[in-house]
């Protein structure tokens, strides 16, 4: 009897043990997949999971390597045959654990870098991921472009294709990207304006990676653009919304439903991104600072109003639709910056089937990014900064008349003729007053 309860006894001790080995395995979390994601001054590892997970990062040198020890989990991707995208990670492989219960991963570096790791919750067709971006410790500081300064300069044009890497943005109908649509049309747009004498395009993302909304406005800042353009393709839960649209910044928020869900939008784009969404215009405690960066700021919404008309307008003669017959205006993160007038292009809403066809055409994004170029052309004939090619080629003399003055006397000082002055000027007779504004002819 004795000896038959001692069999049942270890038989059910053996049972419960298996059960909570297979509860174990079922509850750890596995990682499916990893992927890697190059910037210039970075390389985004992400691991895809079934779950989330706790993680432990070391930093190794001699040779260079970071080690992530990962507790209750299990890789199933077969690491040698990882496709891995970058010039910083050499391999990815598992290493003996220091305890039982943790798996233990090893990056192996071609040179040293710096390791930041955050989780990101599901999103779309992603599961639960732990990302770890590689900063590049001997990264060479952006150089801005010769013709960013000096005199008879290039007016420089920061070029932002939205989204990028981790973050996919909206999708269309058959499952077309908005990251890969705006790179593209991106690149068209700096195509269609270094084409222009006097103008200067600059990428911001130049790949397909990821960029925080403020490291953009950072490389426009280093760039020393005098204008930002940030490129999306819209997306809404309706496919039947459809339309191009410009907007520009509005500190008090949004003004639609449409510009509500695009807010929606950036807010998850800044998760994606494992970013704080959390703004703040201005980091001096000083009020004056405070007064003056608001003034500035006022001054930069004003020139981003200008600009984003004259972009709405050309953008109307191609689009077969604008969402909106005006510029309009939301508080968007990329937008807010108090010393680089921007704009936001939307190309029409990729959710929509017969705007995602468009979209993916060359033709039609060669036609729009010329469009969205005339726009700016047009702004800075009128606008150019001081010191630069645009400002000599088409800002017009103006005069303010003096005691004494003339339209013969005027017309003498500068080398033309009174009907030229008239003509410019839309002038009916010769009478001219004290302090008015005569535009000089070229």
């Amino acid at each position: 009897m004795i000896k038959k309860h001692l069999t049942k006894t270890l038989f059910a001790t053996t049972f419960c043990a298996t059960v909570l080995m297979s509860s174990f395995a079922a509850q750890a979390a596995v990682i499916k997949s990893m992927r890697f994601w190059q910037s210039p001054e970075s390389t985004r590892v992400v691991f895809d999971l079934t779950s989330p997970v706790e993680h432990e990062l070391s930093v190794l040198k001699n040779p260079d390597r970071i080690v992530v020890d990962i507790p209750d989990s299990r890789v199933s991707v077969d690491l040698n045959q990882l496709e891995i995208k970058s010039d910083l990670v050499k391999r990815v492989r598992q290493s003996k654990p220091p305890r039982e219960g943790v798996l233990r991963l090893v990056l192996d570096l071609n040179k040293s870098a710096e390791p930041k790791s955050f989780s990101l919750k599901p999103y779309q067709e992603y599961s639960d991921r732990l990302v770890i971006d590689l900063l590049n410790e001997k990264r060479e500081a952006i150089k801005p472009p010769e013709s960013a300064v000096g005199s008879n300069r290039d007016i420089v044009i920061a070029v932002d294709a939205g989204h990028g890497g981790e973050d996919p943005g909206a999708l269309g109908p058959s499952g077309t990207r908005e990251k890969d649509i705006v790179l593209k049309l991106s690149k068209e747009l700096v195509d269609a304006i270094n084409a222009e004498d006097g103008l200067k395009a600059v990428m911001v993302r130049t790949g397909d990676y990821y960029i925080p909304h403020r490291k953009r406005t950072d490389i426009a800042r280093k760039n020393r653009a005098d204008l930002f353009v940030s490129v999306h393709a819209d997306g809404f839960k309706s496919p039947k919304a459809r339309g191009a649209s410009v907007w520009v910044l509005n500190l008090y928020g949004a003004k639609s439903e449409v510009a509500r869900w695009m807010k929606l939008q950036e807010e998850k784009s800044e998760l994606l991104g494992g970013v704080d969404s959390t703004v703040v215009l201005s980091e001096y405690d000083n009020s004056v600072r405070s007064v003056l960066l608001d003034l500035q700021m006022e001054s930069s919404i004003a020139e981003s109003f200008k600009v984003g008309k004259k972009v709405h307008s050309a953008m109307k003669r191609v689009a077969p639709k604008m969402h909106k017959n005006h510029v309009e205006e939301n508080s968007l993160l990329v937008l807010k910056n108090p010393d680089i007038p921007s704009i936001l292009v939307e190309s029409g809403f990729i959710s929509n089937p017969t705007e995602e066809r468009l979209l993916k055409t060359s033709q039609y994004r060669k036609k729009l990014a010329t469009s969205v170029k005339d726009g700016i052309v047009e702004y800075f004939k009128s606008h150019a900064p001081d010191g630069t090619k645009f400002a000599n080629l088409y800002r017009k003399n103006i005069y303010h008349v003096k005691r004494g003055d003339s339209l013969i006397k005027v017309a003498k000082r500068f080398n033309t003729s009174v009907n030229e002055i008239k003509k410019v000027n839309k002038m009916n007779s010769n009478t001219v007053r004290i302090g008015q504004k005569l535009v000089i002819p070229n």
